[in-house]
């Protein structure tokens, strides 16, 4: 296998100044929009980039649950190795890599954790077997084997029986609150779109478009 031989060129559309909107979030929901009309699988599907007690870098794919009240929501159980990486230092990056389409979306930003009524909403939404995953898996620890798993899972579901499934007290959401969002259009001969949202000194949005 040559990995240099994997090429080819990015010719699905183009992006100009006068395409962007002035607000990053519903320029985020036009693009989104679009991803799902293409049928991208997993168009939700984000890669959080957090970074460790050591200053490490760690990646891992997480899925978007909402953009609301200015900010990308997730969840998660607040025991993962995430949620101590973001209790540590609540700066993340969001990459969202629409590969079909030649986009990327990528967020910095700050964390802040959802309130409990909005995790409760959606927790109460979520399939009966995600619940009991939920409170099953002691996310990010150790465990000898897949039989073990499906044990602590088996034990949820005879807890709960046929009542409903509270949400964790370890468990719940975040909401990214975004100070930068670049739009990456892919193009010909690597000659790339690239446009770069900051926060101004006014807290308005600037756009600036990038070199690729």
């Amino acid at each position: 296998m040559r990995y240099e031989q994997f090429r080819r060129e990015y010719t699905a559309a183009g992006l100009t100044r006068e395409m962007l909107d002035a607000c990053p979030l519903r320029q985020f929901e036009l693009w989104f929009a679009q991803a799902v009309t293409a049928q991208l699988n997993d168009p939700t599907a984000m890669v959080l980039a957090t970074v460790d007690e050591s200053g490490a870098p760690w990646q891992r794919i997480v899925l978007l649950k909402g953009v609301s009240n200015g900010g990308f929501v997730f969840y998660t159980n607040y025991d993962s190795d995430k949620a101590r990486a973001i209790a540590r230092d609540q700066r993340v990056s969001l990459h969202f890599p629409w590969n079909t389409l030649d986009r990327q979306v990528i967020v910095a930003g700050v964390v802040q954790k959802t309130d409990s009524a909005e995790a409760a909403a959606y927790f109460a939404s979520r399939p009966r077997e995600s619940q009991v995953a939920a409170w099953a898996s002691r996310q990010s620890k150790g465990i000898v084997d897949r039989a073990a798993l499906e044990a602590q899972a088996l034990r949820m579901r005879e807890r709960f029986g046929d009542g409903d499934i509270p949400m964790p007290p370890f468990w719940g959401g975040y909401r990214v609150l975004p100070e930068r969002l670049e739009f990456w259009q892919g193009g010909a001969h690597r000659l790339h779109d690239r446009f770069v949202y900051r926060r101004g000194t006014e807290r308005e949005w600037e756009i600036e478009r990038l070199q690729p």
